[in-house]
């Protein structure tokens, strides 16, 4: 938690696929201090006749690079998720080499009452799991 969906288009390496992943799983656990082994990603690859992201008017150029990252996750302060954004599109500039108007990011939220990690339990709920920032 949080489960994060990130949206590319086909043709990355897999080992620019790998670095993606770690980088912004790392950036998660840095921003919103969950354990290193809460790593809930799904990569999702994209033709490129079936992805269109355009800059809302904002005037950035998109490119090929492009990447779209849906973070579903609890509650969090504003000062976090706007944390978040400024450090997950440095982070991936300096070790992915995409350009920070190659980046747009959606955030979700939902209650300790939406998670079920298993065995039909709402773990943050029972306790079984810690309280949120």
């Amino acid at each position: 938690m949080p489960l994060v969906r990130i949206h590319v288009i086909k043709g990355r390496r897999p080992d620019e696929l790998e670095r993606l992943l770690d980088v912004i799983h790392e950036t998660v656990v840095e921003s919103f201090k969950v354990p290193l082994t809460d790593r809930y990603q799904i990569l999702h690859e994209h033709a490129p006749s079936h992805f269109r992201a355009l800059d809302t008017g904002l005037e950035m150029e998109r490119t090929p690079n492009f990447v779209l990252v849906d973070l579903l996750s609890r509650p969090r302060t504003r000062r976090t998720k706007l944390s978040f954004y400024k450090n997950l599109t440095r982070s991936l500039q300096e070790r992915c080499h995409i350009e920070p108007s190659d980046v747009m990011i959606t955030l979700l939220e939902n209650s300790d009452y939406d998670w079920s990690f298993g065995l039909g339990r709402a773990q943050f709920v029972t306790g079984e799991l810690g309280a949120p920032e």
